[in-house]
């Protein structure tokens, strides 16, 4: 069955939401958050720091281990992450698997030093991607205000050669829009790769997890707003994917 994944973006130890990357609110406590999400049947549950990569800080150290002690499913933190030591402290501290972004641009052989000290199955790598003016998915760092130039496919690949065990899908241009994730994207990534794809950026109904599952052939459906304010229910994505047959 695919995965549903609530995401929480945290900016000084609030949940907050945007659009495009841009424009945040804040929306609640987040262990408060995760716990209303696993009592509706949240799969995993994803954690980011968006301000700890721009700003230099230090990851919520005892936020984490907090949320370990209370939060009986599989989560995953990221933001922030700048060497194999600070991948060591969250899983010690009880997150399940890390996620990295910014730190594999400067420094991608990092992936392979992670996925050696904590298994490739732990370490995910999330991918913030937008069309330049010619029409070529490329990375975007610096949450999503840097074009590197980067080729987003050629990445992905590079990214699972490293040792990735999954890949995190942002597609900027769909941030908080609603108006269904970038299957293109989707399938020409899941083209190139074969460990599991988690699709990130534009869910707004529950046809557009269903098309991410199908179409975009998606292992992970990632979404915020939607959770966040109590405009699509999981239980109800569920039900939609099982009627749909989708495993």
């Amino acid at each position: 069955m695919k995965k549903i994944i609530p995401c929480l973006d945290i900016d000084n130890r609030k949940v907050v939401k945007g659009k495009k990357f841009v424009d945040v609110q804040e929306v609640a406590d987040p262990l408060t958050l995760a716990k209303r999400y696993v009592a509706e049947g949240a799969d995993e549950l994803v954690f980011y720091d968006i301000s700890a990569s721009v700003t230099g800080r230090g990851l919520f150290y005892d936020l984490i281990e907090q949320i370990a002690k209370e939060v009986p499913v599989p989560f995953v933190v990221g933001g922030g992450i700048r060497t194999v030591e600070d991948v060591e402290r969250l899983i010690e501290l009880g997150a399940d698997k890390v996620s990295i972004n910014s730190i594999t641009i400067t420094n991608p052989t990092i992936v392979r030093e992670i996925s050696e000290a904590i298994g490739s199955e732990k370490v995910v790598v999330s991918v913030d991607i937008q069309k330049d003016d010619e029409g070529v998915y490329r990375v975007f760092a610096k949450g999503g205000r840097e074009n590197t130039g980067i080729d987003a496919i050629e990445w992905v690949q590079r990214m699972e050669a490293l040792g990735a065990g999954e890949l995190v899908i942002n597609s900027i241009a769909e941030d908080g829009v609603k108006n269904g994730y970038n299957i293109d994207l989707m399938k020409r990534v899941n083209d190139v790769v074969t460990i599991p794809t988690v699709a990130s950026g534009g869910a707004g109904t529950i046809e557009h997890f269903i098309e991410a599952a199908t179409e975009g052939r998606a292992d992970g459906l990632l979404a915020a707003s939607v959770f966040h304010f109590d405009e699509v229910k999981i239980k109800d994505i569920k039900e939609a994917l099982r009627e749909a047959d989708v495993q």
